[in-house]
């Protein structure tokens, strides 16, 4: 007997693969169904077989060849389900039925399929209710998402446009709840994409903001199984607006490769963060929940067989039920096993460990957590659940030093896919395989580079660009010059005209793309006289009885570099206030020059601006006393010229207004600068001038920084908070990098896989 596919493809050669592969695929499950004496119970064989049918016929398959085939099919099952008769009448009303993972997915597949036959123009029956035809129902919820679906549908047909809107999708998201997103998404089983390839390849596509905006043009996806991408360009280009349309399928990624994005928080309840990672493998947690159901059902036959005779019709009945429910517990048993779900609770733990959470914060509920370290717990999910794609948007925003220094580790040897948006050169040289460039609206692919060499390269492919393009612009002005010379000139008409074919030979060349600078400019500042900052035996806390720093004993000097580091919560903060004199110590005191003006930039003062004014407007209420010109004057000194400076802030980006931050604390011409993570929101543009910039400063420098480029090119002098105290580390950044690595590894901290 021939296969069902073949069987299937045979009696439909001419319809699209989407439809014959879900005919073979239900085919396959009514022939699993009619062996099952659980599931073939509520079985309706000819009227499962007939919905196929109208399916393949609909689809435009010839009727004929169709009968046939349903003739076959029906005979070969009613075959199986005839034999197994007996023992279904001996299986009476006192079997339950458990949750079926494959029927669920069944379910989740056929509203899926509904989509794509629609855009095949198949019409006729609803693939969810089974051959039952359906009367149109408004659905409000589903209204406000038909933009959405009709992008996915036209994407599942041939890739070519896709429109992403993000309020509607972000919103969508939050509506569900995590495990029906995530079968959303990943609607296979465990183990069911065994021997596919997960090679991506998306040809020919693009890509929409929903203001109609293109960010990309017959642009093209390609990643390679295993390899660990990064996606970098300039802040607005739409890195992450790709990672989004990727993560909800509305481009057509295959459905047999898993995919988790890390964008937002997760919300806080009463959950531990530890099972809150656990719940996170929602394959897992459903074949625990069907094992715990299945014992449950073994326990209760045990007590009921005790109830009746050996011999009697009862014990026959609950003997075959035992038989299925022994077979459903041995594939269960089977699926965790290859999951290594024994080891799951040690491998979370580990996770969790390295990025920062206690043993005793790993047993705390989520919701007593801030948004940050829950963003933290959102990341530990997905490295738990170890996806095909894992999509990562600015991973080490969230995240300091050492934690930063253990995704890495940990990142380098995940086994799958990894795309991740990033600026942190570091970083991204120590995890990424390839570099993707998104410019122009297109995607330039750097195998086999860092970020370093892709820099590099990138600047070189540029520089030779421009030579060509200058050359062949020389060249063609040469050829037209001759051309206007000698057109109508009888000796030389003959060479102008094979000028002229030459001119029309020659490709058309675009011009390089100009490279984007932005400039920032620290002011210079006046020589004083030391000490200009200098803390002695400072001890500080909110609570005398639980002190955040302990016994500290630093300066800083003019021509200071300094990089404050250590885990997040551990005082780097307090540290920073207490040298600016906003809190006062509990022990000890801090000595500064009296003339001392610190710039003191934090996150909090970017936040906190009043976004409905321009830039100008808000530094002349800020910081009185200079007219409109100057003020546009001195924003330019941190890129933020032309009308910029008079535009309202809340249509800058995250860059730009951290930009105006950076201009406003230098109004006063600092001896200091105090820099609480000041990377953030800036591109590799900024950041390179960010870097200059500080190195040139007259001043001295501190920082609180997670990005350890910076921290390599800026800072000559490490102070480490930890255990309650700050101290200078002897050694560089990657020195301090090593270190943590090392104390996470004699943790038992596992960064392999």
């Amino acid at each position: 007997m021939s296969s069902i596919a073949s069987q299937v493809r045979k009696a439909a050669p001419t319809v699209d693969t989407i439809v014959t592969d879900y005919a073979i695929g239900y085919f396959n499950h009514l022939s699993t169904t009619t062996l099952d004496a659980v599931q073939s119970k509520t079985l309706d064989l000819p009227s499962e077989v007939k919905f196929v049918s109208d399916l393949l016929i609909n689809a435009g398959a010839p009727a004929e060849k169709v009968d046939t085939l349903s003739q076959s099919l029906f005979k070969q099952l009613n075959l199986q389900w005839e034999e197994n008769k007996a023992k279904l009448e001996l299986t009476g009303d006192t079997s339950k039925r458990l949750l079926d993972i494959n029927v669920l997915q069944s379910h989740n597949n056929k509203a899926n399929l509904n989509t794509s036959l629609s855009m095949l123009g198949v019409n006729g029956n609803d693939i969810e209710h089974a051959g039952r035809n359906m009367e149109t129902r408004v659905d409000l919820k589903k209204l406000a998402k038909a933009e959405q679906k009709i992008a996915k549908k036209v994407a599942k047909r041939n890739n070519k446009f896709v429109q992403y809107e993000a309020s509607k999708l972000i919103d969508e998201q939050s509506q569900e709840d995590y495990d029906s997103f995530f079968l959303k998404i990943n609607p296979l089983e465990f183990g069911s994409a065994a021997g596919k390839s997960k090679d991506i390849k998306i040809d020919t596509f693009d890509l929409y903001v929903g203001d109609g905006q293109r960010i990309l043009s017959d642009a093209q996806l390609t990643l390679s199984f295993g390899h660990r991408y990064g996606l970098v360009g300039q802040n607005g280009i739409g890195k992450s607006t790709l990672l989004r349309a990727l993560s909800r399928r509305e481009l057509n990624v295959p459905k047999h490769v898993s995919i988790l994005h890390v964008e937002q928080e997760l919300r806080g309840d009463e959950t531990l963060a530890l099972q809150s990672v656990l719940d996170a493998d929602v394959w897992r947690k459903q074949l625990l929940s069907e094992e715990a159901k299945i014992n449950e059902r073994l326990k209760e036959m045990d007590k009921l067989r005790s109830e009746f005779e050996e011999d009697s019709l009862e014990v026959k009945k609950l003997d075959n039920e035992r038989e299925d429910l022994d077979k459903h517990l041995i594939q269960i048993d089977e699926k965790l096993a290859d999951m290594e779900s024994d080891k799951a609770e040690a491998r979370a733990a580990s996770i969790l460990y390295g990025l920062g959470f206690s043993t005793e914060a790993q047993q705390k509920p989520t919701n007593s957590f801030s948004g940050g370290w829950r963003m933290r717990l959102s990341l530990a999910r997905a490295l738990f659940c170890q996806p095909d794609l894992l999509l990562l948007d600015e991973p080490s925003n969230m995240l300091d030093v050492p934690s930063i220094a253990y995704l890495a580790e940990y990142l380098k040897t995940y086994p799958s896919t990894v795309l991740t948006v990033s600026h942190d050169r570091a970083f991204l040289n120590e995890v990424a395989t390839d570099i993707i460039y998104q410019h122009n609206e297109r995607l330039d692919y750097y195998r086999g580079q860092d970020f370093d060499t892709f820099y590099t390269t990138k600047e070189e492919r540029r520089k030779n660009a421009q030579r060509e393009y200058e050359n062949q612009m020389a060249y063609r002005k040469h050829l037209q010059e001759f051309i206007d010379k000698f057109r109508y000139n009888a000796a030389k008409s003959s060479e102008a005209q094979s000028r002229i074919k030459k001119l029309e030979k020659l490709p058309v060349l675009e011009p390089p793309e100009e490279e984007k600078t932005i400039t920032f400019k620290f002011p210079d500042c006046e020589k004083l006289s030391p000490p200009i900052i200098q803390l002695q035996d400072v001890s500080f806390g909110y609570d005398e009885n639980n002190l955040l720093l302990n016994d500290v004993n630093l300066d800083v000097q003019m021509d200071s570099r300094i990089a404050l580091v250590g885990a997040n919560g551990c005082g780097k903060t307090t540290l920073l206030k207490v040298m600016m004199e906003e809190l006062r110590p509990t022990k000890g005191f801090v000595s500064r020059n009296g003339r001392l003006r610190i710039g003191y930039f934090t996150q909090h003062h970017v936040d906190s601006m009043d976004l409905t004014t321009s830039a100008v407007d808000w530094m002349s209420k800020a910081y009185p006393g200079k007219t409109d010109e100057e003020y546009r004057h001195h924003l330019g000194s941190f890129g933020i010229t032309g009308t910029l400076g008079l535009q309202k802030m809340e249509l800058l980006s995250g860059g730009q207004k951290s930009r105006v931050a950076f201009a406003a604390l230098c109004l006063n011409n600092p001896h200091i600068l105090v820099l609480d993570e000041p990377s953030n929101h800036l591109d590799t543009t900024g950041l390179d001038a960010l870097v200059e910039s500080l190195k040139n400063f007259s001043g001295g420098v501190l920082m609180v920084s997670h990005d350890i480029s910076i921290i390599d090119h800026v800072c000559n002098e490490i102070w480490v908070s930890e255990n309650g105290t700050v101290k200078r580390f002897d050694g560089d950044i990657y020195g301090y990098r090593d270190y943590i690595l090392a104390s996470a590894n004699s943790a038992g901290v596992v960064k392999k896989h």
